[in-house]
């Protein structure tokens, strides 16, 4: 695992997209709200990499919710240039952020991988106790963006609520958020990372 470069090479790429996309962004307000929870996470993972680190593929997984959401954040995740899918599927609504939600999902793969391969409990019990995080999760920050969006007011709190006029937007973000874990704890039944060697 000490020649395993790839959460390196992920780490380094992330930190250039991170730094590139907070130049001059569409709302700066919005940007640095939506940028906090990308700093709290990837902190977090460059902080305990010393001390555990996770399969490729969980760190490939969590990767592409980073890079959706600074993508967001960079844009506002109504006006991301997301044309072409909206398009395909016959809906005038931007929906990215469906996508993006749908990705925050992915990070039941590692909690359900650090809870097995630390022997905490059974692959079973811990893609369950991953899929309710992630709901537990998805229905707390749709609190906050309720919150961010009542007090900051105006523009920049419509771009960050992000609902586009639809009343169950908050509902169906939650829909994409569990469907993503669902589809994550596939992948780690599939692929069963938690079996390899413990770091």
């Amino acid at each position: 695992m000490s020649e395993n470069k790839f959460p390196l090479w992920l780490a380094v790429s992330y930190t250039l997209f991170f730094i590139i996309l907070g130049i001059n962004p569409a709302f700066r307000e919005v940007w640095i709200a939506e940028a906090i929870p990308l700093v709290i996470i990837f902190g977090a993972l460059i902080f305990t990499f010393r001390y555990y680190r996770f399969s490729n593929l969980a760190y490939a997984l969590m990767a592409v919710w980073l890079v959706l959401h600074n993508i967001g954040a960079h844009y506002t995740f109504a006006n991301v240039p997301f044309d072409w899918f909206n398009d395909l599927i016959g809906s005038q609504r931007n929906n990215f952020d469906r996508l993006a939600h749908f990705s925050i999902g992915f990070y039941a793969f590692p909690v359900a991988e650090y809870l097995v391969r630390k022997n905490h409990c059974k692959p079973l019990i811990a893609g369950l106790f991953g899929l309710f995080a992630v709901m537990a999760v998805a229905a707390g920050y749709e609190i906050v963006e309720w919150w961010y969006a009542a007090s900051a007011g105006g523009e920049a709190g419509i771009e960050f609520l992000g609902s586009q006029g639809d009343i169950w937007d908050a509902q169906k973000d939650m829909l994409a958020d569990t469907l993503g874990a669902v589809f994550s704890l596939i992948l780690f039944f599939i692929f069963k990372t938690y079996k390899q060697t413990e770091n």
